[in-house]
């Protein structure tokens, strides 16, 4: 470390930037040589930029080589329809379905993933523990679903931060995300949107991240 009056490495390789310019001006006579320390601070300023940069940029959530086209489809709620978007999209499932859920309470949305999973389809279900825990206790079709065949639900440990998404992926094909909360409220009454993307590379990002996240070890079964 320097002394009281020793600036910041950022603002040091600035400096000698600017000293060197300043020399550069200063030095009519020798111009070839004074531009080489110019140039040196410059290239340095700029690494060190990029550095930075690499290391407070976040990851893309989307790993793909190329841009992604998809049919997108935005819905804004309480409108007429909106809560209509979820059970229908639910519906066209034919293999899997993976949901995170921060609340899983609404009874129509329920009642579709209990029809898809009687048709066969293989539903995941990762909840938030303080939701679940105040839901569950009163909501038997809740309960009757997570002990349904070709359900299985697990719930975020308790320590943790809260499991905060509203999204699910359809047969690695459709992304349903967005605001609104699988509730009653979330789908008729509170300022929310919905966006459904069908893009199998959006669909796979999805349920890529949702492996990572049902595989954790301090996950807990839902109480059946």
């Amino acid at each position: 470390m320097g002394g009281p009056g020793a600036l910041s490495p950022r603002l040091d390789r600035r400096h000698g930037l600017c000293r060197a310019a300043a020399l550069a001006a200063r030095q009519p006579e020798r111009p070839a040589l004074a531009w080489q320390g110019v140039m040196r601070g410059l290239k340095a300023f700029l690494i060190g930029g990029a550095l930075l940069v690499a290391l407070v940029a976040p990851k893309p959530f989307l790993r793909t080589s190329a841009p992604v086209t998809a049919p997108i489809r935005i819905a804004y709620g309480p409108s007429a329809g909106f809560e209509a978007i979820d059970p229908d999209l639910i519906g066209k499932a034919t293999e899997k379905i993976d949901m995170a859920a921060y609340v899983l309470s609404d009874q129509k949305i329920i009642e579709a993933l209990s029809e898809a999973a009687s048709r066969g389809v293989k539903i995941r279900l990762y909840l938030d523990p303080e939701q679940f825990r105040r839901i569950a206790s009163a909501n038997e079709i809740m309960i009757a679903l997570i002990n349904q065949p070709n359900v299985s639900a697990k719930i975020k440990a308790e320590q943790n931060d809260m499991m905060h998404l509203k999204t699910f992926a359809v047969d690695g094909r459709w992304l349903r995300t967005g605001s609104a909360n699988f509730s009653w409220s979330g789908e008729r009454r509170q300022d929310n949107d919905i966006v459904v993307i069908d893009s199998p590379d959006i669909a796979r990002e999805f349920s890529r991240d949702f492996d990572q996240i049902w595989a954790r070890r301090d996950n807990s079964e839902a109480a059946r």
